[in-house]
């Protein structure tokens, strides 16, 4: 089974505190103990955002990790995180939601995992659940 990767899991892979660092450590050995690992093009954009991540450490950290990187995101994936994007643009000015704004980066990440069949590894079950209600989600 294919698992492909959310953003804060690599970003919690690398900090610095060990107890954040180690249980994302953990949760990616065991999505690789499953199958393969992917991460889409949303992830990788996002991952260059931090200082010192350049294009080349994250080229040779993908290489060197054995996670492939999956850039092309076809009409269908667009479709589904339009789709879920619409819907949760809805429930949030239904509910008045204050919190933090999702990005359309978030649904292009949600929609490759459920276009694909990939399960989702994330720190983030609440909002993907939500967004993607039938997408397999495993939780770092």
């Amino acid at each position: 089974m294919t698992t492909a990767i959310d953003s804060n899991v690599l970003i919690a892979l690398w900090d610095r505190d060990p107890a954040i660092s180690t249980s994302a450590q953990s949760a990616l050995d065991d999505a690789q103990n499953h199958g393969a690992l992917v991460v889409s093009g949303p992830v990788f954009a996002e991952l260059m955002t931090a200082p010192g991540r350049t294009e080349a450490f994250l080229n040779s950290f993908f290489h060197d990790t054995g996670i492939s990187l999956e850039f092309d995101l076809d009409e269908a994936i667009w479709r589904v995180a339009g789709r879920a994007f619409q819907s949760y643009a809805a429930r949030r000015k239904k509910q008045r939601d204050p919190g933090p704004r999702r990005i359309l980066a978030d649904f292009l990440i949600g929609g490759h995992a459920a276009q694909r069949a990939y399960r989702l590894l994330t720190l983030d079950e609440g909002f993907y659940q939500a967004a993607f209600p039938n997408l397999s989600l495993v939780v770092a």
